[in-house]
């Protein structure tokens, strides 16, 4: 194999990759003793059709294909380790050159990280988180408690109110015409909850068990089925239940039955210190936040769009196993929202541009500082990651190979970088 490779503008780069003439003819004949029980010619059993044979019935190029995809995955992989570029983005690949007894040639296209100019980066002035707990947080805290802590009490002998818990079956209609999605039976719906459109619960107010009414709404422009954006809409709805919550009292038995403690006021004050120690933590993280933002803002780069794409591809993947994992396919949350691939692209484009330039600033920042991440420091995140696993650190090391540990380690260059970034920056 031969490799060259060519600096394109906006941070990209094309290697033209030459196998030899005889690596060709070997892949050809391995093409052709994977595919030839596909074929049936005359005088022969099936697979035993010599390579000649078949090529001179359907054509020179019968097996160039297969061949190609298999000197391509030989081949691309060791020319991107040598080319000494760093890749960041899948490649567009070329076929140049394909032919009996001749090198086969190919290129790949791809983007490369780019190149930081990084501005004020050390010291850089950002408004100060808060961390204060007030009385006000502490009194929201304990009424979400005794919220999470009410009973269902059923009322019969009046209509339904703002704030009553529902069960309503209603069916929708535009133009006269009931529309896909437009039913629903046995429905729970929280009046002013607003997870209905318009003023659909507000309608409902009034209403008495049993008793059907219209009601008259307007999808909105934004809603997600392009059918119903903005169309005015009338249901049929009948109320079927009305509950309504009745707190417990806030006294020394709630505290006993929702915490540890036998008084209020000792839970009262456990409510503040665990609000206190959980306000620290977001205020550190967001006095992080805060930092990054403001280094990156200062910093100077070129995101190449292959880059991007592969960044919003790599989001969209990960948005899919995390839907699988909630039992729902990509594919049917895509026909309930009426998204395309396409769109949902778009709409990350702007955090998938946020992820990228972060990482490269920090990267840079560590570059800069010529941060150093020791053995103990690797070893002691094998620790932390073997201890989620649930498993021996001796054994996760195993597992994970050379690249695996270089992702690692610059993961902690990153973090060491934020840390100092952190430390050297004016919280006002």
């Amino acid at each position: 194999m031969s490799l060259q490779v060519e600096k394109l503008e906006k941070n990209m780069a094309k290697m033209t990759i030459e196998v030899p003439a005889e690596e060709f003819e070997a892949a050809t004949k391995a093409a052709y003793n994977k595919e030839k029980n596909r074929f049936n010619i005359p005088g022969f059993r099936k697979g035993k059709a010599p390579q000649a044979m078949i090529e001179k019935m359907y054509g020179p190029g019968v097996f160039y294909e297969e061949a190609a995809n298999q000197l391509i995955d030989a081949n691309y992989t060791k020319a991107a380790a040598e080319c000494g570029e760093e890749i960041v983005s899948r490649p567009t690949i070329d076929v140049v050159q394909i032919e009996k007894g001749k090198p086969f040639i190919f290129t790949a296209t791809f983007a490369v990280k780019p190149e930081v100019t990084l501005g004020e980066y050390k010291g850089v002035e950002v408004e100060k988180a808060s961390a204060e707990v007030t009385d006000a947080d502490v009194d929201a805290e304990i009424a979400r408690v005794q919220n999470q802590n009410a009973r269902l009490i059923t009322v019969e002998d009046r209509p339904v109110a703002d704030g009553d818990e529902t069960v309503i079956d209603f069916e929708g209609f535009i133009d006269g015409k009931p529309f896909d999605g437009g039913k629903g039976t046995d429905y729970p719906l929280t009046i002013g909850s607003h997870s209905f459109i318009d003023t659909f619960e507000e309608q409902l107010i009034g209403k008495n068990i049993g008793e059907e009414c219209e009601v008259n709404v307007t999808f909105p422009e934004e809603y997600h089925a392009d059918e119903l954006k903005g169309k005015p809409a009338t249901f049929k709805v009948t109320v079927k239940e009305i509950k309504v919550k009745e707190l417990p009292e806030l006294n020394d038995e709630f505290a006993s039955e929702v915490s540890d403690f036998d008084t209020m006021d000792e839970y009262k004050a456990d409510v503040r210190a665990k609000l206190e120690e959980r306000k620290a933590k977001e205020a550190t993280t967001l006095n992080e936040d805060r930092v990054i933002e403001k280094v990156v803002e200062n910093a100077s780069m070129e995101i190449p769009d292959p880059m991007l794409e592969s960044q919003c591809r790599n989001m969209l993947e990960d948005y899919a196993r995390r839907l699988q994992s909630q039992g729902l396919s990509f594919d049917q949350y895509m026909k309930y929202t009426g998204q395309s691939i396409d769109t949902m692209m778009d709409q990350m484009k702007p955090e998938a541009i946020r992820r990228i330039k972060v990482r490269l600033t920090l990267e840079a920042v560590a570059k800069a500082e010529n941060i150093q991440v020791s053995e103990e420091a690797i070893d002691a995140e094998y620790e932390k990651m073997a201890e989620q696993y649930k498993m021996e650190a001796s054994k996760l090391k195993e597992l994970m190979g050379p690249k695996e540990k270089e992702m690692l380690t610059q993961d902690l260059a990153v973090q060491q970088a934020v840390d100092l970034l952190v430390a050297e920056a004016k919280l006002v």
